[in-house]
C-alpha cells in the first residue's frame, strides 16, 4: 500500500489547492499515471501514482488546501485496496459451497477504464462548464482537446444536462434582496489579488508616459516579414523589437533592472524579460531569459512558445520565476492608455498599447496621420528617479523610431 502525497512545489510555494481528481475511488493506476491535479498560486500541477494499484482512499476533496507533503490518496497494490477485512474472511467460506448454485453477478461498468485523454486545459474547462469528458467527441487518436470542449459547449441540441458549478450555486441576495451569484476566487485569482495590493502598499510607484511613432517599425516589418518567416519558421512581431530596445535602455540605466531587498539594492546584470500572458485563469508572466544574447527569431519563438504554455496550462514554475523586468501590452485588448502595476519585487514594467493613426505636427506647417503608440513606465520612486524613469523612456521611444539602431545596441 502507498501514500500518494502531495510534492514538493517550490520553495515558495507551500500549499495547492485540488482542482480535479482524475481517479476514483476502485480505479486502477499504473505507476506514474496521474491521478490529481493541483492548482498552485502559479501552475496547475499534476501528480502521479508511485506504485501501481487500486485507488482505495481519497483524503482530500475537489477544491480543499492541501499542503505539502500531506497524504491525499491511498493506492493499494494489485486489487486489495477495496478488499475489506471482512471480504477477506469470507473468501474461503464462500469455496467450501460447492453444491449451490452459482450466484448471477451483475457486471459493473467500470466508466473510468474508458476515460478519454484530455490536457489539464481541456480538463479544467469541461469542468467549468459542468460538462462530462465522456460525452465529447475526441480526435482521431482519441484525445480531447481544449477547443473540442469549446465546439460541444456551442451546441445547444447536444448541451449536457449536468448543470455547470454556477448554476450549482443557490442563488443569493443582497440587502436589498437583489439577486447575485457568489463565486469563489481560484487559488491563482487570490494570489494575483494579494501580490497587486501588496506591491501598491510597499513600493512608491508611479507612472511615466511617452508616445512612439511607429511608422518606421511597421514598414521595416512589412518589408522583411515574409523572408524572417521563411528563414525563422516563426513570424516578425513587435515583441522582439520592444525586448531589444527595453534591454539596451536597461543596460544604460540600470537601476530600473534592480530590486530592494532590505537596505540594499540588487542590480542585476541578467536581462530576463517577462512577457504578460493574458490566460482564462489570470495574468500570468512567464520569463524570456537572457534576453540580450537572443537574436530577434530567437525571441519572438519563445514569447509564443510560452505564450502557448501559458493558454494551455502547460508552464512549469521554472518558466515564471526569476524575472528583472516585465513587458506588458495591453494593445492587443483595444487599451489605449493604462497605468501597469509593477511585478514585485521587481521595480519597473513597461505598458505598450493599441497602435492608433493620429495627426502629428512634422513642422510648423505640416501634419501627418501617423501609427501613434502610448508607452508607460511604471517604476518604484524608491530607487528610481524621475530624470532615470524618463530617460529609460524616452531611449525605449528612440531605438523603436529608429529600429535599425537596435541592431547596433543588440
Amino acid at each position: 500500500m502507498a501514500e500518494i502525497k502531495v510534492p514538493e512545489l517550490a520553495e515558495s510555494i507551500t500549499e495547492g489547492t485540488i482542482a480535479q481528481w482524475l481517479k476514483q475511488p476502485g480505479d486502477y493506476v499504473e505507476k506514474g499515471e496521474y491521478i490529481v491535479e493541483l492548482e498552485t498560486d502559479k501552475v496547475n500541477v499534476e501528480v502521479i501514482s508511485e506504485e501501481a494499484g487500486t485507488i482505495q482512499e481519497l483524503k482530500a476533496d475537489e477544491g480543499d488546501t492541501v499542503e505539502v507533503g500531506q497524504v491525499i490518496a491511498i493506492v493499494g497494490a494489485g486489487g486489495e485496496a477495496n478488499a475489506t477485512p471482512e471480504a477477506k474472511e469470507e473468501a474461503p467460506k464462500k469455496e467450501e459451497k460447492t453444491e449451490e448454485a452459482p450466484v448471477e453477478e451483475t457486471p459493473v461498468k467500470d466508466e473510468k477504464k474508458n476515460r478519454p485523454i484530455a490536457s489539464p486545459a481541456a480538463r479544467k474547462l469541461a469542468r467549468e462548464k459542468g460538462i462530462d469528458l465522456s460525452d465529447v467527441p475526441t480526435d482521431p487518436l482519441g484525445r480531447v482537446r481544449k477547443q473540442d470542449i469549446e465546439a460541444y459547449s456551442n451546441k445547444p441540441a447536444e448541451a449536457p444536462s449536468k448543470p455547470s458549478a454556477q448554476e450549482k450555486k443557490a442563488p443569493a441576495k443582497k440587502d436589498d434582496g437583489k439577486p447575485v451569484v457568489r463565486e469563489k476566487m481560484s487559488r491563482r485569482r487570490q494570489t494575483i489579488a494579494k501580490r497587486l495590493v501588496e506591491v501598491q502598499q510597499t513600493a512608491a510607484m508611479l507612472t511615466t508616459f511617452n508616445e512612439i511613432d511607429m511608422s518606421k517599425v511597421m514598414e521595416l516589418r512589412k518589408r522583411k516579414k515574409d523572408k524572417f518567416f521563411d528563414d525563422h519558421d516563426v513570424r516578425l512581431g513587435f515583441m522582439s523589437f520592444f525586448t531589444k530596445a527595453v534591454v539596451a535602455a536597461l543596460k544604460k540605466f540600470p537601476y530600473v533592472n534592480a530590486e530592494i531587498d532590505g537596505d540594499e539594492i540588487v542590480l542585476k546584470k541578467f536581462y530576463d524579460v517577462g512577457v504578460a500572458v493574458s490566460t482564462d485563469d489570470g495574468l500570468v508572466v512567464p520569463v524570456v531569459r537572457d534576453c540580450e544574447r537572443k537574436n530577434f527569431a530567437e525571441i519572438e519563438g519563445e514569447i509564443m512558445e510560452l505564450a502557448t504554455k501559458a493558454r494551455n496550462n502547460k508552464l512549469s514554475l521554472g518558466d515564471l520565476q526569476g524575472g528583472s523586468f516585465t513587458i506588458t501590452n495591453g494593445g492587443v485588448f483595444g487599451s489605449l492608455l493604462s497605468t501597469p502595476i509593477l511585478n514585485g519585487p521587481q521595480v519597473g514594467i513597461l505598458g505598450m498599447h493599441k497602435i492608433q493613426l493620429r495627426p502629428v505636427a512634422i513642422d510648423k506647417d505640416t501634419m501627418e496621420n501617423r501609427p501613434m503608440m502610448y508607452i508607460a513606465l511604471s517604476y518604484d520612486h524608491r530607487i528610481i528617479d524621475g530624470k532615470e524613469a524618463v530617460g529609460f523612456l524616452a531611449m525605449v521611444k528612440d531605438l523603436l523610431e529608429n529600429p535599425e539602431d537596435l541592431l547596433l545596441e543588440g
